[in-house]
């Protein structure tokens, strides 16, 4: 089972024993492939959807007392409060978990920048930009956010006396915003990642014929 701990930082320069700068290089591309998997690797986009879809299960149960209310249901009495304690079982660690991660990525992106500053090698850190798994990351977001706002929209149309219970509109619109914003922290991360490698690892550099020039 792979360890859930961060790479350390480097350490302080009256510590620092390697015995060159290839050794330096080598254990810095290390650390830093490590924590961009951590940050930025196809397990946190599943783990952020993960958190979205506890987020929507955890929303759904908590509408149910309010369904049995609007539809005079006596079961309501024993199964409301069951519901509404199993919706917030389920809705506290998704969020508990959306912001445990962006806790995580801060101190991730604290620990890349001080491993950067320990040298420059722009052949290894090229590999850091991940131009794919940038893109993975934007346009599936986009898309959970494009549903969102499709759900979110749907459900408020339904508003008018004649169609659907309030209880419906308010599910539709809450699994609505929920996706929306599971999408919006997606797409936040790739922006971000994207500033962040022209701010720190500069332009891509050119390739094929244009390199020659």
């Amino acid at each position: 089972m792979p360890s859930r701990t961060l790479p350390p930082p480097p350490p302080p320069v009256y510590l620092r024993t390697w015995p060159d700068r290839q050794t330096l290089l080598t254990d810095r591309g290390m650390a830093l492939q490590e924590l961009h998997r951590r940050h930025f690797g196809l397990i946190r986009l599943l783990l952020l959807w993960l958190c979205g879809v506890g987020g929507v299960i955890g929303w759904a149960l908590l509408i149910q007392p309010i369904r049995f209310i609007a539809d005079k249901d006596p079961s309501g009495f024993l199964l409301g409060p069951v519901l509404a304690i199993l919706g917030l079982a389920a809705l506290a660690p998704a969020v508990i978990g959306v912001i445990f991660g962006i806790r995580r990525d801060r101190r991730i992106r604290q620990l890349k920048e001080a491993w950067l500053a320990l040298d420059s090698h722009p052949a290894s850190d090229a590999r850091l930009r991940s131009p794919g798994l940038s893109l993975v990351w934007l346009l599936s977001s986009l898309a959970v956010c494009t549903l969102g706002l499709w759900m979110s929209f749907t459900a408020a149309a339904y508003a008018e006396p004649g169609h659907e219970t309030y209880a419906d509109v308010a599910l539709g619109m809450g699994v609505g915003l929920l996706l929306w914003l599971t999408g919006l922290l997606g797409a936040a991360k790739a922006v971000g990642h994207y500033r962040w490698a022209l701010r720190n690892l500069g332009p891509a550099a050119p390739t094929g014929a244009a390199a020659h020039r």
